[in-house]
């Protein structure tokens, strides 16, 4: 038994070595695999809304490609969350990336 824990926290600090990740995605969006954007919005609360992102196929490069009007329409969301997705969570995201990255 100690052995297996001895292991696991060996993979651990290798795993935090290798890749630094919070929440279990990569810090920058634009490395995001699209369950890692699904994960993101259902952690924000937005549970139902979330699946949307799967459906479209939306990785990290795409989610910081997202217009106003992609978020709005393009997903078929309520205006109401996909108001406060975008503004909330998708426009944030898009100018930290481009802050990081200038």
């Amino acid at each position: 038994e100690l052995q297996t824990l001895h292991v696991f926290s060996d993979y651990l600090s290798g795993f935090a070595l290798c890749s630094s990740v919070e929440n279990g995605r990569p810090p920058d969006p634009a490395d995001w695999a699209v369950i890692d954007v699904v994960n993101y919005f259902r952690t924000a609360g937005f549970e139902e809304q979330a699946n949307a992102f799967q459906e479209q196929e939306i990785d990290g490069k795409s989610l910081l490609l997202m217009t106003r009007n992609d978020v709005l329409t393009g997903l078929s969301l309520k205006l109401g969350p996909a108001l406060k997705i975008y503004e909330y969570h998708v426009k944030p995201l898009q100018t930290q990336h481009l802050k990081n990255n200038s």
